[in-house]
C-alpha cells in the first residue's frame, strides 16, 4: 500500500526508498554515538572514571568506525546500487528486518560495553548477522546484474563482505575478552571495510559530479587509479594492524612507511586538484564534497610526517593521532556529509544544492576535524582543543539528522514516489 501524501512526519514513509531507511538509522545512530562519546570526554575532564567493561578507547573507535558507517553504506548501495548495475529499484521493506536488527543489536552493545562484555558481544552478533543479512542481498543484485562495468559494485561488494568478517570477529573478540583483537579487528575494518567503499564511491562520483556541473572539467577515472588508491589503503590498514602487534616498530620499518606514504600523500592532493577542487569552489555541494576529499591526502602527509618523526626518534616524537582523524573525521566524515546531502536532496524532490542550513553544518563539522587535529599536535592543550571538536562534531551530526531525519518521513517535495 502506498503511504498516502502529506505533510505530515510518518515513519511509513521511511519505507518509501532505500536511502530513506538506511539514512534515518544511520543519522540516529551516528548522533547518539557523537553524544555517547561527548559524555565519556566531559567525564574525563572531571576525572570522573566512566564505569566499562571495555576499554573506553577501544569502544570509542569501534562505535566510530562501525557503529554508523554500514547503515549509511546501506542507504547508499541499494540506492545507487541498482542504477549502476541496470536492475530495477529495490523495496526499503526488504531491508528493514536486517537493518532493524542491526539498530537493536547496536543499542545492545552501547549498554553492554560499560556492564558486561558477553552482553556486548551478543549484540555485536546482531550487527554482524544483519550485515551479513544486507552484504549477500548486494551479492545477489550484483550477480543477477547483466552489465558489463560492475567494477565499482563489485568491489563495494567485496568490501561489505570484508566488513561481514570485521563484525563478526569483534564479536568473537569481546566474547573472549581480548582487547588487541578487538582493537585489530577495527582497525583492519576501518581501512578495509569503511575507507575501501568510500575510495570506490569517489572514484565513480566525484569526477562525475564534477563534470556535470563544471563542463570544463572531464570524467577523468582511469581503473589505475581506483587499484593505486586501494592498494595504499590497504598496506596503511596492515601497517596500522601490524602496529598493534609489533610494538615498537624499527626504524627501517618506519621509513618503509614514510617511503610509501609521501608519495601517496603528493597523488591524494595532485588528484583533488584534478578532480577540480579549486572549481568547484563556487558550488557548495560540489566544494562539500571535496573539500572532504582533500583531507585523504593530508592524512597521508601527516602520517609521513609522523613516522619521519618516529624513526628519528626512536618512536618517541610522532603526531600521535592526527593523521587518523585527519583521515576518519576529515575524509570518511566530511565526504559522508556532502553524499547524504547530495543523495537526500537529489532522492527528496528538492534542489539539488546545499542551502544555508547544509553549508552551516558542513563548516561546523570541518571546524571539528581541525580541533581534534590540533588538540593531536598540541598535546600541552589537547583535552579543551579534543572537547571543543566534540562538542562541534555533535553539533554537527544532531544538526544533520534533525534536519533531514525529517526529511525522511515525508513525501517528496516534487510528489514523485521515492
Amino acid at each position: 500500500m502506498k503511504p498516502s501524501a502529506g505533510p505530515t512526519w510518518r515513519p511509513v514513509w521511511l519505507l518509501a526508498a532505500p536511502h530513506r531507511l538506511g539514512f534515518f538509522m544511520a543519522a540516529l545512530m551516528m548522533a547518539t554515538c557523537s553524544l555517547w562519546w561527548a559524555a565519556l570526554l566531559v567525564m574525563r575532564a572531571l576525572n570522573i572514571p566512566p564505569s566499562g567493561a571495555v576499554p573506553v578507547s577501544s569502544a570509542h573507535a569501534l562505535l566510530m568506525s562501525l557503529g554508523f558507517m554500514p547503515f549509511f553504506f546501506a542507504g547508499f548501495l541499494f540506492t545507487a546500487g541498482p542504477k549502476w548495475l541496470g536492475l530495477p529499484e529495490v523495496n526499503a521493506r526488504q531491508l528493514l528486518p536486517a537493518l532493524s536488527l542491526m539498530l537493536a543489536g547496536w543499542m545492545t552493545v552501547l549498554a553492554g560495553l560499560h556492564f558486561q562484555a558477553l552482553f556486548a558481544s551478543a549484540g555485536l552478533a546482531m550487527v554482524a548477522s544483519g550485515w551479513t543479512q544486507l552484504s549477500l542481498r548486494f551479492l545477489k543484485l550484483l550477480r543477477q546484474s547483466r552489465m558489463q562495468d560492475r567494477v565499482h559494485p563489485m568491489l563495494a561488494a567485496v568490501a561489505c563482505g570484508i566488513g561481514v568478517v570485521t563484525l563478526w570477529t569483534a564479536a568473537m573478540a569481546l566474547t573472549l575478552d581480548s582487547d588487541l583483537i578487538l582493537r585489530t579487528a577495527t582497525q583492519f575494518g576501518l581501512w578495509t571495510f569503511v575507507a575501501t567503499v568510500f575510495a570506490v564511491v569517489s572514484h565513480r562520483m566525484i569526477p562525475f559530479f564534477s563534470a556535470s556541473a563544471i563542463p570544463m572539467l572531464d570524467v577523468w577515472r582511469p581503473m589505475w587509479l581506483l587499484w593505486v588508491m586501494l592498494g595504499m589503503l590497504w598496506l596503511e590498514g596492515a601497517l596500522s594492524a601490524t602496529e598493534l602487534l609489533w610494538w615498537p616498530l624499527p626504524a627501517s620499518v618506519r621509513w618503509a612507511q614514510v617511503a610509501f606514504e609521501l608519495p601517496s600523500a603528493l597523488l591524494m592532493l595532485w588528484l583533488a586538484v584534478r578532480w577540480g577542487l579549486v572549481q568547484s569552489l563556487k558550488i557548495r555541494l560540489l566544494a562539500m564534497l571535496h573539500g572532504g576529499f582533500a583531507w585523504l591526502g593530508i592524512s597521508f602527509a601527516l602520517n609521513a610526517i609522523s613516522h619521519t618523526l618516529m624513526a628519528l626518534t626512536a618512536g618517541e616524537l610522532s603526531l600521535g593521532l592526527a593523521p587518523l582523524h585527519a583521515m576518519t573525521m576529515g575524509y570518511l566524515g566530511c565526504t559522508l556529509f556532502a553524499m547524504a546531502t547530495r543523495v537526500s536532496s537529489g532522492h527528496g524532490g528538492r534542489t539539488l544544492a546545499a542551502d544555508n542550513t547544509a553549508w552551516a553544518l558542513y563548516w561546523v563539522l570541518q571546524t571539528a576535524v581541525l580541533l581534534r587535529v590540533i588538540a593531536a599536535l598540541w598535546p600541552a592543550q589537547g583535552t579543551l582543543f579534543t572537547l571543543g571538536a566534540i562538542a562541534a562534531w555533535t553539533l554537527a551530526t544532531f544538526g544533520w539528522a534533525i534536519r533531514y531525519g525529517r526529511w525522511f518521513g515525508r513525501p517528496r517535495l516534487d510528489g514523485r514516489p521515492g
